[in-house]
């Protein structure tokens, strides 16, 4: 097929290359502008900006989509579908109604669970047992098409966001492949109106960790927010942040170190307790917490706020 892809971030790098890698010609690759990044503020290309140039394709980054002139640039592709995936701008219903067979989008959920931004960060902090892939036909509402495909996965007792994120790319690579050799055999599934739920977009805020919680509610809170924005403590001044976990057992005043070891920094919860598998000091990288103890003098009886 002719396709026009439209995605932005990592996530969508697997597609794009899964599209090319089957044959389909990419008749142009839309996505984010560049944007200033790094201690110089340097102009950095999105991931998927990056990947098309290598791959010798056409890209275009304009800041929207709404004008005519954007639009009939788009038309004049005469694509036989658009394929977005986490590409970042409202599409109008000029754009939607161009390619000749509509736009596809896949989103990280299985609808109508989880609309919106952040479907995989929610789908763990949740507590979901599974999660997956929609290949959906888009229109003006948000995350509201019918569903073409869905694929579903269990979400790991110890998964974070950042793992179940390279799982769901990969699952959604092979989704559209076979959602567009199979286009003309596929029935839409109207999405039903119950179960609906809304991914909002993760604000910096929840990150902090609240230890009178429940254990649980916390290992989810930790994984789920790994590795940005990262779900963070503070230790003696310094703000730790928390990036791998499972729940344990022990108990004791919230925040108060149980035991400290290569198997886990245990912390008390308000019922229960977590064992902290990874973790990161301000200024330095992500360590496993065996060598993230041996430099760190947290033991047990100490106190995380």
């Amino acid at each position: 097929m002719r396709i026009i892809f439209m995605g932005t971030p990592d996530f969508s790098v697997p597609v794009l290359e899964a599209l090319v890698g089957a044959g389909h010609e990419i008749a142009a690759v839309y996505c984010q502008p560049p944007r200033r990044a790094g201690r110089g503020k340097k102009e950095t290309p999105t991931p998927v900006h990056a990947r098309a140039a290598e791959l010798g394709l056409e890209v275009r980054h304009p800041v929207r989509l709404k004008g005519a002139e954007e639009q009939a640039e788009f038309a004049a592709l005469q694509a036989d579908v658009a394929v977005v995936v986490a590409y970042g701008l409202i599409l109008p219903q000029a754009v939607l109604d161009a390619p000749r067979l509509g736009c596809l989008n896949i989103h990280a959920s299985l609808l109508p669970r989880w609309r919106g931004a952040a479907p995989i960060h929610r789908a763990i902090m949740a507590g979901d047992a599974e999660t997956g892939v929609c290949i959906m036909q888009m229109e003006a509402g948000l995350d509201t098409g019918p569903v073409l495909l869905r694929k579903a996965v269990e979400i790991g007792t110890e998964e974070t966001t950042a793992e179940l994120h390279d799982r769901l790319s990969a699952l959604g690579a092979g989704a559209i492949l076979e959602a567009l050799g199979r286009i003309d055999s596929l029935t839409p599934e109207v999405q039903p109106e119950e179960g609906v739920t809304y991914a909002s977009k993760i604000d910096k805020a929840e990150a902090r960790i609240d230890w009178t919680r429940d254990g649980a509610e916390i290992d989810r809170l930790i994984r789920g927010l790994s590795p940005f924005p990262g779900a963070w403590c503070d230790w003696e001044g310094e703000r730790l942040k928390l990036l791998a976990s499972r729940v344990a057992d022990g108990s004791g005043t919230p925040g108060t170190v149980v035991s400290a070891g290569d198997t886990g920094l245990v912390v008390a919860c308000g019922s229960g307790a977590v064992a902290v598998t990874r973790a990161q000091r301000a200024g330095r990288g992500a360590q496993e917490i065996g060598e993230f103890l041996r430099g760190s003098q947290i033991a047990p009886g100490g106190t995380l706020a």
